[in-house]
C-alpha cells in the first residue's frame, strides 16, 4: 500500500481541547479522599438523598482523578475579567488626573480680553 491511504489517528480536534489542570497538591488529594467517603457513603445509605450523595461524591472523584475543575476555572475566569475592570478604571482615573491638571494649567496662563461672546456676540457671524 501507498503512504497517501495511511489514516492518522487524530488525538483530539479544536471543539475537544484537553482541559488544563488547575488542581494540584493538596486540594486533589482532598477531593480525591471526599469522593470516595462520599459515594461509599451515598452507597450504604440508599434512597434518593443516597444517590444525590453518590453523585456529589463522584463529581469530587472525577475533579481529583482529573486535576480539573470546571467551577474553579470560572471563578479564575472571573477574577480575572474583574481585575482588568479595575486596571482599566484605575488607568481611566489617572488619565482624567492629567486632563484635569492639563486644563487646570491651561486656565492659569489664559488672558481674558473682555469680549464676552454669549452676551455680544461677533458681528456677521
Amino acid at each position: 500500500m501507498s503512504d497517501s491511504n495511511r489514516i492518522q489517528r487524530i488525538d483530539s480536534t479544536p471543539f475537544q481541547t484537553l482541559p488544563e489542570q488547575n488542581v494540584q497538591g493538596w486540594e486533589r488529594i482532598g477531593s480525591l479522599a471526599g469522593g470516595v467517603v462520599m459515594m461509599g457513603k451515598g452507597l450504604r445509605r440508599g434512597g434518593v438523598f443516597g444517590l444525590i450523595q453518590v453523585a456529589i461524591g463522584g463529581v469530587a472523584l472525577a475533579r481529583g482523578i482529573t486535576g480539573h475543575s470546571s467551577a474553579k476555572s470560572l471563578l479564575e475566569k472571573s477574577r480575572q475579567d474583574m481585575n482588568n475592570v479595575r486596571a482599566k478604571i484605575e488607568r481611566a482615573g489617572e488619565e482624567l488626573k492629567n486632563l484635569k491638571a492639563n486644563a487646570e494649567a491651561a486656565t492659569r496662563t489664559a488672558t481674558v480680553t473682555g469680549n464676552e461672546s454669549l452676551k455680544s456676540p461677533k458681528a456677521g457671524v
